[in-house]
């Protein structure tokens, strides 16, 4: 072992991923702009937003600090994120240095962008397609005209093409609900397996606060996972959220995104502060 291998390997902020207090994986906000605006999006995202975005710089630097740091894995969100056009040279200089999950809401992949996705079919990056009913007119009542027509057709193309996908199902009802249990054959028809559909609950926060959706969510509740956006760094990725177009900073870190160790420690640092007691009792993930 090297001596910065060495280094990394006992840094406080590796030792707290090691033991969990720290969850391994960094998120970053690539975007704001959505070609959707969901009726329980955290960050009133719409094609109408304002874009914030990170850079490709910024986002690969993030994940190369982030190993460096001890941390495991980096997650992508937004917005949506492949409205970018750089983005998937992006991961897969980001694909480098850890394991990459992308979020997305799986509407866009014809033609080049479709072709640009396929790229992304290596055993370190997984695509997360949002998907909340097994019925269309229930589906697209939250998500938006054609959503539901859009994602059954982009998911087999992808995995035909060996990207791996994801399902996230996002619902105002228990999570285990057996009215989930067609949605779950439909997505298990795919080939995806159990452990890559993720169900989990609208959070109050955002657009789902407007319109009075979803469990409230205090910072014991969200995963201590670090999200990076443009505004700054927040406490977990249902941290960095809109209401009535106006960023909330009740969980905002630190401003200063880069290095990433500012805004880890920050982080750590929060968590040492608060009581002992379960954490994530929500199913937030």
């Amino acid at each position: 072992m090297t001596d910065v291998e060495e280094r990394i390997a006992h840094g406080p902020i590796a030792d707290a991923v090691r033991s969990g207090v720290l969850p391994g994986r960094v998120w970053l906000y690539s975007n704001y702009h959505c070609n959707l605006a969901c009726s329980y999006c955290l960050t009133e995202s719409s094609p109408r937003s304002e874009r914030r975005e990170l850079t490709a710089e910024q986002m690969i630097a993030i994940a190369e600090q982030s190993k460096d740091l001890g941390f495991t894995g980096v997650g992508i969100t937004g917005g949506e994120p492949f409205l970018l056009p750089w983005l998937t040279d992006t991961v897969l200089d980001m694909v480098e240095f850890l394991p990459v999950l992308l979020l997305n809401n799986g509407t866009l992949f014809a033609g080049d962008r479709l072709e640009r996705a396929a790229r992304l079919a290596h055993p370190d990056i997984a695509l997360q397609i949002s998907l909340d009913s097994h019925l269309a007119d229930i589906n697209d009542m939250a998500r938006g005209p054609e959503n539901f027509a859009k994602v059954v057709a982009s998911v087999p193309r992808l995995i035909e093409r060996g990207v791996r996908v994801r399902i996230a199902t996002t619902t105002g009802g228990p999570l285990d609900s057996s009215h989930l249990d067609p949605l779950r054959a439909l997505v298990a028809s795919w080939g995806v397996p159990p452990d890559d559909h993720i169900v989990r609950p609208i959070v109050r926060r955002g657009r789902a606060d407007e319109f009075g959706l979803g469990v409230q969510a205090i910072a014991r509740d969200i995963p201590s996972e670090l999200c990076i956006t443009a505004d700054g760094a927040f406490w977990g990725s249902f941290g960095p959220t809109v209401s009535n177009g106006r960023l909330d900073t009740d969980l905002l870190l630190t401003r200063t995104i880069l290095p990433v160790s500012v805004p880890a420690n920050a982080l750590l640092a929060a968590i040492s502060g608060m009581p002992e007691g379960a954490d994530a009792t929500l199913g937030i993930r």
